[in-house]
């Protein structure tokens, strides 16, 4: 990608102000429009979100949406739709013993509601905060019980069984860490005390060492040019716990990279590292963790992206040898041949932006903001009022056929999904706080 080092966050106020507007306005056309009984919102088609998904795993996305759009522009309605949605609708997510995701639905709501109540942005109900804290404790319990022993270390195992390990979990693996912050700890057997904090940095090290690749060779496609490529999924023998294979289920192959992979990578090891400065972890994990970063974010930079940071779906996409050189333009979502993924590239910019931040190293820094600049421009909003996604472009399961292809086109385009539109917010509510330089750098974490 190309990377302009002259860009600053306050280039981006303008498009910072006007997404976290429409995020409002999104989120009140979707709660006026959406029926219950349908189940969770996933992806739109033609406009309109619609469920379709393996676990309810973006709820929490949902109504965080409404959340954040209040902390970006004080719209108190906002706060309280995603109030009051949050209290009649995320129970079951916080006791779901069968997802890895409780990162996503519980921070997302819960996660969000404390913080804005320990900025004073909300006003301080010791009962509510109470109320707040002990869901995030609970969820962070619950996926931490879904735990697999390996012979090279252990892992939350995602929701296909305690054989696969998903890259995803590395960004939900948050939830632990808040967890531990708040005094918790999963009781196990013989009233065992489990610390959270030892299982966030065991599953970080294992996705790591199976998840991600170094170009050192460990298989015959570990090459010293695609370092940092990564893999979705990695299988283990849960008769020994030796790792066996990658594998990918929303990629095209374990060998080559799903681009909303290796942004939940970017973002989650960025994530973790900076959470680390707050609680004791030893120093040599802390350099796994760092490699790990490093290498997902040079290559997405380098290998991954489109000139103007925007991603396709996936590395090895059969059909994008097609495009030609495509690394050297800007992304193009309406042609004929692979999809974008706006959804992986408002996961990165964020994760780009951390790592930044966190090693003060200004060329991760500029190419998050590279990312957003483009993100956040007029060709990826949904600025019509009767689209109910915010960020277009979004691909959920290509593999699956889930995605929808317009009439007159030949890949999936022009659609949105509250994983992207989360992110995308999220992202702008990050940004603004640097812009605005008078409240507290965003964190879930104490």
């Amino acid at each position: 990608m190309k990377i302009d080092a002259k860009i600053t966050a306050a280039d981006l106020a303008g498009p910072v102000k006007r997404v976290l507007q429409l995020a409002g306005e999104k989120a009140r056309l979707l709660e006026k429009e959406w029926d219950v009984s349908r189940g969770t919102p996933v992806f739109t088609v033609q406009g309109k979100y619609t469920s379709r998904g393996w676990t309810e795993w973006t709820q929490g996305f949902q109504y965080g949406i409404a959340i954040l759009a209040f902390d970006g522009t004080d719209q108190k309605d906002l706060l309280e739709l995603g109030r009051k949605k949050t209290l009649a609708n995320m129970g079951t997510h916080v006791s779901h013993i069968g997802v890895h995701d409780h990162g996503f639905n519980s921070l997302s709501t819960y996660g969000n509601l404390r913080r804005l109540m320990r900025e004073g942005r909300i006003s301080h109900d010791d009962w509510e905060l109470a109320f707040y804290e002990l869901a995030i404790k609970t969820s962070g319990a619950v996926q931490a019980a879904r735990w697999a022993e390996g012979a090279d270390g252990g892992y939350i195992y995602s929701f296909n069984g305690p054989h696969s390990l998903f890259i995803d979990t590395v960004r939900s693996l948050r939830i632990l860490g808040l967890a531990h912050q708040l005094g918790h700890a999963l009781m196990g057997e013989n009233d065992r005390k489990i610390s959270l904090l030892e299982r966030l940095v065991a599953h970080g090290l294992t996705t790591a060492k199976f998840n991600v690749f170094y170009g050192s060779g460990r298989d015959a496609y570990d090459l010293p040019h695609l370092r940092g490529r990564t893999a979705h999924e990695a299988i283990f023998n849960r008769n020994d716990g030796r790792f066996r294979c990658p594998n990918s289920q929303q990629g095209y192959s374990p060998f080559s990279t799903w681009t909303r992979g290796l942004a939940w990578a970017i973002l989650g090891f960025a994530e973790e590292l900076e959470f680390f400065r707050a609680v004791e972890v030893d120093a040599v994990h802390i350099k796994t963790f760092e490699e790990a970063a490093r290498a997902t974010a040079d290559f997405y930079i380098e290998q991954a992206t489109a000139a103007d940071g925007i991603p396709y779906w996936d590395t090895g996409a059969p059909a994008l040898h097609r495009l030609g050189d495509w690394r050297e333009r800007d992304a193009e979502p309406f042609n004929d041949f692979e999809p974008v993924d706006s959804s992986a590239a408002a996961i990165a910019a964020q994760g780009l932006l951390r790592l930044g931040k966190y090693l003060g190293e200004p060329r991760y820094t500029a190419a998050g903001l590279a990312v957003a600049r483009t993100l956040l421009g007029t060709e990826y909003l949904a600025e019509s009022s009767g689209h109910q996604g915010l960020i277009l472009h979004s691909v959920y399961h290509r593999p699956n056929g889930w995605d929808f292809i317009p009439p007159g086109r030949k890949v999936p385009c022009g659609e949105s999904s509250l994983w992207g539109d989360y992110h995308a917010v999220e992202l702008a509510v990050y940004l603004q706080r640097i812009i605005d330089g008078k409240k507290k750098y965003l964190t879930f974490f104490d």
